[in-house]
C-alpha cells in the first residue's frame, strides 16, 4: 500500500467516524464508492478533507471530467495528479 493510499484510507476513516459515529468499513480495491455508505455530502466532506490533508485536489487539476467508481480507481486518480516532489 502506498503512502498516498494509506492517507486516503485514514481520511476516509476520519470522515466516516465523524459522519456515522462508528468505525469505517473496509475498503477493497473493487469497493464501489457509491456503496460505501457515505452520502453525497459525506463524500464531498471526504474530498475536501483530502485536499486539506494532501494539499491538492485532482478534480480541479484534471482537464477531464472523471468520476471514479471503485476505490482502486479513486486512488489511481489521486496518484496520477499527485504533485511531483
Amino acid at each position: 500500500m502506498s503512502t498516498l493510499e494509506a492517507s486516503i484510507r485514514n481520511v476516509f476513516g476520519q470522515v466516516w467516524k465523524q459522519e456515522k459515529n462508528s468505525d469505517a468499513p473496509a475498503l477493497a480495491p473493487d469497493t464501489v464508492l457509491l456503496e460505501t455508505g457515505l452520502d453525497s455530502l459525506g463524500f464531498a466532506i471526504f474530498v475536501t478533507s483530502l485536499d486539506e490533508e494532501l494539499g491538492f485536489d485532482p478534480f480541479t487539476l484534471s482537464d477531464e471530467a472523471f468520476y471514479p467508481q471503485t476505490f482502486a480507481e479513486f486512488v489511481a486518480f489521486y496518484e496520477r495528479y499527485q504533485p511531483k516532489a
